[in-house]
């Protein structure tokens, strides 16, 4: 094989003191992706856009913003009020919240479909769910910081169940909060890890998934892989190279999320309470306590799982327990990979029992998101206990379900 042709000028330059084309040609130019890909796979190029505006928007926003109980309730309005474009900015970072766990959920359910965390991509999947961790702690310690009523009283009853831990739950929920209850050192340390700490552990986090996945390669809806017949040339038959022919697609993508995404934007930024709740528009009063306390509508699938125990095992109180099967809720995405013993990755070819599964476990979640939102009553907390078994027999029974069911032929080529 002959060795590239070096470039002048500029370009080679830099290409001798930092690989410029080297990263063109094996993360672009020269990367090549199945050329059967959906529209499910726009999500992952859609949550870095949206990443990107969330840290754009959000340094804007530090400029004019005053971390202190005094003033930081003031300093929101002052940004809406008084700052020029102020409110622009504010309304793009919170509705760029939302937008940015809905794509995220899109992307985790074309990986659900598609199989996408089998090996040879576990490290993938597994950096993705760290990188979902990390966006909730940053959604949650962003939460605190307009210092509303509703952000006030959030973060006092989640960082109350610390205190649920046996023997050091106490002395946690105060190390958590920097003091007795949430007050002016918690809202520091929130801002900081908010706006600097957090950042950086979710970069380094999308850089890992991303060379993760470009090691291994993109899964695509048949589940196969496309390195394994290549040309001549050692190029993969059913492959083509992600610029231009995915960039100029995913453009298209972006276009329509974008005039979705600026029409909430102008026209619908509280999303009906759902995005800004209404209580946020009063001052923290830590003297008055809202009637409903609820989490944002993307933590409150699992803040139903922690609601929904109300019992005591083993001797642990429910508090505990509800703290443990939220956690579980979690920590069972990342073992998914080694949960799923079917020999094919796509739902195409999987078994019903897979598809019912699949279909049971969306429902519940969804149905433990609305549940979350609203006021706990007594047939409330015995629907989102039920689904919180079924949410957790999706990921429990699929060693077997996966080994037991009949699965269809995969094609040995992509099938479009």
């Amino acid at each position: 094989m002959a060795a590239p042709e070096k470039s002048g000028g500029l370009l080679g330059w830099l290409d001798a003191r930092f690989p410029v084309s080297r990263l063109w040609r094996d993360h672009l130019a020269n990367y090549y992706v199945p050329k059967n890909l959906n529209i499910w796979y726009i999500f992952g190029s859609l949550a870095v856009l949206v990443l990107v505006n969330q840290l754009l928007t959000g340094i804007w926003l530090t400029m004019s913003y005053r971390p202190s109980p005094e003033e930081a309730f003031a300093s929101i309005e002052h940004i809406m009020r008084d700052v020029e474009w102020g409110w622009l900015i504010r309304y793009l970072h919170t509705t760029g919240a939302s937008a940015l766990f809905i794509v995220v959920y899109l992307h985790m359910f074309k990986g659900l479909l598609y199989g996408s965390y089998k090996a040879p991509r576990e490290l993938v999947w597994v950096f993705g769910m760290a990188l979902y961790l990390m966006l909730m702690a940053e959604a949650f310690m962003g939460y605190l910081l307009p210092w509303g009523q509703m952000s006030y009283w959030g973060a006092q009853v989640i960082t109350s169940f610390f205190s649920a831990v046996p023997g050091i739950g106490p002395g946690l929920a105060e190390w958590v909060r920097g003091d007795y209850v949430v007050s002016g050192a918690t809202l520091n340390r929130f801002f900081a890890l908010h706006v600097i700490a957090l950042p950086l552990v979710i970069l380094g986090l999308v850089v890992l998934h991303i060379v993760a996945l470009h090691e291994v390669g993109s899964n695509n809806p048949d589940g196969i892989e496309i390195n394994a017949l290549k040309d001549d040339a050692g190029k993969p038959v059913d492959g083509i190279p992600f610029h231009p022919y995915y960039t100029v697609k995913d453009l298209v993508g972006v276009a329509i999320f974008l005039f979705v995404f600026c029409g909430v934007v102008f026209y619908f930024p509280e999303g009906g309470g759902f995005f800004i709740e209404q209580p946020n528009f009063a001052p923290a009063d830590p003297l008055n306590t809202p009637d409903h306390i609820a989490p944002v509508w993307y933590f409150t699938p699992f803040y139903a799982i922690l609601r929904g125990v109300n019992f005591s095992l083993l001797g642990l109180d429910a508090r505990f327990l509800g703290v443990v099967f939220m956690g579980g809720a979690i920590a069972a995405l990342f073992v998914l990979p080694w949960l799923d013993r079917s020999p094919v990755r796509s739902m195409r070819y999987k078994g019903w029992m897979s598809k019912l599964m699949l279909a049971v476990f969306i429902v519940s979640f969804v149905a433990l998101g609305v549940l979350g939102v609203l006021p706990s009553t007594p047939v409330r907390t015995r629907l989102a206990q039920l689904f919180t078994v079924l949410y957790f027999a999706y990921f429990l029974l699929m060693p077997l379900y996966t080994r037991l069911e009949k699965t269809r032929p995969v094609p040995k080529r992509v099938t479009g």
